[in-house]
């Protein structure tokens, strides 16, 4: 048993018992799942056969999985040591499809391993970096990793899937007594409660949504027309990889700021798993990031949807103070085993929109708070004020005027695609341009 006294219920290298890890594991497998309706929305888009879709499915599992383990397990030269399991990556979504419609699936396949080849590359520049990731843009980078699923979780809570569906208010009451449910989990329990609490608000809200709304029991007899076991099959498709070099630019841009997503996924579990360290250690964060180039290209080698990093599962880490890496590498195991089981994986990606979207809030929530708590955490000057509100002003612009930028320039299309990269950006720029003044007295010195 854990000792209560201490700062974690499990730390980063502690493996918990069997069961507990299981259990904890399948909790972070909850999560992951989600991710999974980025797979079957490309092979609707394509208007691809059930086969296709299955199979498309079951390898992005099985990159997701992959990844995972890399990412955690701890490998001398690769993955960072920590919790962070992978997830299909919303950032490659739009791109990846893009591809698939001008030269299909093959083309995908090619771009999306450039793509990962190019994060590898970009990773040994990480540990250059120590003079320009001050703590308090540490923290700023940790806060914009919640932010950033800020769209996911609220769309999904009101129980949208798409652009224009309309909002019920029982949908809205599900995922309000199903974030409900675990935050006072976290709050108010003990032990085995506090530890389960997503996984336990997760049951609960589903349970409550099937009493609810019975269009969620007749979405459960899409189980009983899955086979249980099954391999991926391979279609004329899979079996061959081309690259477009006018695809080039976009995949490498999109490689960038899947990085700096990356960086700041890692910069937070470091944060989370090692939170006594004054100063970020970049040989870990350059180490997953190598990890996460290399899963992104395996996805592609074997013709998976891109994989990333994901935040979500390293705010549930944190605000269950469970943070041992072996349940990523379990969670892992755990997602290449079910991408055998189609049953279980129609099981799964039927859990309702708001319940799902009350977990992904739930883990934001901590990622936020932690960030800023480390932003806020040294003195304060008219310098950090300006770096971070000019760079926040700008990062969330991104989110919420997204049509103002599809207009613009391509340079500035560039960099302003998504709040985190973005703010990342502009917060290490206007560091280095407000303190050039310091800069050059310590030079005359």
């Amino acid at each position: 048993m854990p000792d209560k006294n201490r700062k974690y219920e499990y730390s980063v290298n502690e493996v918990p018992p069997a069961g507990q890890l299981v259990m904890l594991s399948i909790q972070h497998v909850m999560l992951m799942v989600m991710s999974l309706c980025l797979p079957i929305l490309f092979a609707s888009q394509l208007n691809a056969s059930l086969e296709f879709t299955a199979s498309l499915i079951s390898l992005s599992m099985l990159a997701v999985g992959f990844g995972s383990i890399i990412q955690s397990v701890g490998l001398p030269f690769i993955g960072s040591g920590y919790l962070c399991p992978n997830l299909c990556g919303p950032s490659y979504f739009s791109l990846s499809l893009s591809a698939a419609w001008l030269g299909g699936l093959p083309l995908m396949r090619g771009m999306i391993i450039i793509a990962g080849i190019v994060e590898m590359v970009l990773a040994p520049i990480i540990q250059k970096l120590r003079k320009i990731f001050p703590t308090y843009i540490v923290g700023l980078v940790v806060a914009m990793v919640g932010v950033s699923i800020i769209k996911l979780s609220v769309t999904s809570v009101f129980g949208l899937a798409f652009y224009g569906d309309a909002i019920r208010s029982v949908d809205i009451f599900i995922g309000a007594i199903s974030l409900m449910i675990m935050v006072l989990s976290n709050l108010w329990g003990k032990g085995f409660i506090k530890m389960y609490c997503l996984l336990i608000g997760m049951i609960l809200g589903w349970i409550l949504a099937l009493i609810l709304v019975p269009e969620y029991w007749f979405s459960l007899f899409a189980v009983k027309g899955s086979p249980t076991f099954s391999l991926p099959r391979f279609g004329p498709e899979f079996k061959r990889i081309t690259i477009d070099l006018k695809m080039l630019i976009p995949f490498i841009v999109i490689a960038i700021s899947g990085s700096l997503k990356s960086f700041g996924n890692l910069l937070a579990a470091q944060k989370i798993s090692k939170p006594d360290l004054e100063k970020p250690d970049f040989v870990p964060i350059r180490k997953g990031l190598i990890a996460d180039g290399l899963s992104t290209s395996v996805a592609g080698l074997i013709g998976g949807m891109a994989v990333d990093t994901s935040s979500s599962n390293i705010g549930l880490a944190g605000a269950t103070k469970v943070v041992s890496r072996w349940i990523s590498v379990v969670a892992g195991i755990i997602f290449i085993i079910l991408a055998f089981f189609p049953k279980l994986i129609t099981a799964l990606s039927l859990i309702p929109k708001p319940v799902l979207g009350a977990s992904i809030l739930f883990s934001g929530c901590f990622m936020i708070c932690v960030g800023l708590k480390e932003m806020f955490a040294q003195n304060w000057d008219q310098r950090k004020t300006f770096v971070v509100g000019i760079s926040l002003i700008f990062g969330l612009s991104t989110a919420m005027l997204p049509e103002l930028y599809a207009r613009a320039p391509e340079f500035i299309k560039t960099f302003f695609t998504d709040p985190l990269p973005t703010t990342t950006i502009l917060a290490v720029l206007l560091h280095q341009i407000f303190n050039l003044d310091k800069m050059f007295v310590k030079e005359k010195k």
